[in-house]
């Protein structure tokens, strides 16, 4: 017998990326998903909008690109109800949304990324394997990313989880290498630094770069992201991927069959 379609619904409708998710998923509707439901802030409904009480009770999976305090309130809102499933592309979280997620990843499944971009994840992959194979006394990581005048954190999702790669790939934490702001006499760099540079501008849609940097030579890894439609591609993968999951907190290498094996 047919399974009945994957029921979605979209936080932050009217965001750009909830405008975007919210057309992809009309595009891509057919027999394995449905637009359910769009629901903006409190307060807001009508012109096609609903509370977010009605839209998680008619949705299956509630795919989420708002900001780290609605993310993570709305994370806490589908646990206590025991669902839906979520998929999360909102950034700039702090340890405190962080461990609510974590938290209601026990009761739901939750998908989050700092980008669902299928590229960007493969580039991720190979960032930790140069960094493995690099001396870190010899190849310094510089870590470039650029995005639109719009985007609020920094660095974003994305170049926090290529610097986690490299530091995972040299077997420490980032938090103790990271290198975040440079500014007036910074001293000679430390070895096994990883740097991070910020542009904001225009509408870049998103720039990534990780150069590895040795005396005689240097190896950028680059991606650059040309539609945000990709990122909505990307939602609605693992949207259809998380539906029916075990709860648990999951990432787009998980939807991807790419999680790093241990080793």
């Amino acid at each position: 017998m047919p399974q009945p379609p994957v029921r979605i619904a979209i936080a932050g409708a009217l965001g750009r990326m909830g405008r975007q998710m919210a057309e992809a998923v009309a595009v891509e509707a057919d027999a394995r998903l449905a637009l359910a439901a769009r629901f903006h802030r409190p307060g807001i409904v009508g012109d096609g909008l609903v509370s977010r009480d009605e839209a998680v009770t008619l949705a299956d999976v509630v795919i989420d690109f708002t900001t780290p305090a609605a993310s993570a309130d709305l994370a806490r809102f589908c646990a206590d109800r025991g669902g839906p499933a979520l998929v999360i592309g909102s950034t700039g979280f702090d340890a405190a949304g962080l461990a609510t997620i974590a938290d209601a990843a026990k009761t739901i499944a939750i998908v989050r990324s700092g980008s669902f971009s299928l590229g960007l994840n493969m580039l991720i992959g190979l960032v930790e394997d140069a960094a493995r194979a690099l001396d870190p006394n010899e190849w310094d990581v510089e870590i470039v990313e650029a995005h639109h005048r719009h985007k609020i954190d920094a660095p974003s999702g994305t170049a926090l989880m290529l610097g986690q790669a490299a530091a995972g790939g040299r077997g420490t934490e980032l938090d103790t290498v990271a290198r975040r702001v440079r500014d007036g006499v910074t001293g000679p760099r430390p070895a096994g630094e990883i740097g991070f540079a910020v542009m904001r501008g225009g509408g870049i849609v998103g720039e990534h770069g990780v150069s590895f940097c040795a005396e005689g030579e240097l190896v950028t890894l680059s991606h650059s992201a040309c539609d945000r439609i990709m990122f909505a591609r990307g939602a609605i993968a693992a949207a259809l991927w998380v539906a029916g999951r075990p709860p648990g907190e999951y990432d787009m290498r998980d939807v991807l069959g790419l999680s790093t094996p241990a080793r």
